[in-house]
């Protein structure tokens, strides 16, 4: 049998990237891409949140939190419209406490869970931050940079 710390750095699955956006402008729509150059100083090139905080350069969430969202809110998810930078799909995110991973080329590190903001009532309607909340997703900062893309692999570093 396996001790706790054993079981908390088994993670074999291998994640895949979904979905890309950048916000450019505060409060602004997200724009969808389907590669982005990625760099230790700025986040994700063109997103306005990617170099004021070395904590919160990147925010990803999971595709399979979106499902829960839209099952509690009985309505399709826009991804854009949960203001994340990146979905993935296959992984568990929370996983990463306290850890660095793979995203194809780029080595992000975990740095805090991405709660929900007022915001989510507005883009989801009503209880759409209720409904969003312990599915958030997670910050991350670059500890190496690169270029980002759809597909790419997300693995345990």
């Amino acid at each position: 049998m396996s001790n706790l710390k054993e079981l908390m750095q088994n993670i074999p699955q291998i994640g895949k990237v979904e979905w890309i956006g950048i916000r450019p402008e505060k409060r602004n729509a997200v724009k969808l891409v389907d590669e982005i150059m990625v760099t230790e100083k700025d986040g994700l090139f063109g997103d306005h949140y990617g170099g004021l905080s070395g904590k919160r350069q990147v925010t990803l969430i999971q595709k399979e939190h979106l499902g829960v969202m839209s099952s509690i809110l009985k309505k399709d998810i826009d991804p854009a419209l949960a203001r994340r930078n990146i979905v993935i799909s296959g992984i568990n995110l929370w996983s990463f406490k306290d850890k660095q991973f793979k995203i194809g080329n780029l080595v992000l590190e975990m740095t805090g869970l991405c709660h929900p903001c007022s915001r989510m009532e507005e883009n989801f309607g009503p209880g759409g931050y209720n409904a969003m909340r312990g599915h958030g997703g997670i910050t991350a900062k670059v500890i190496k940079g690169g270029k980002l893309k759809l597909a790419d692999e997300v693995t345990l570093r």
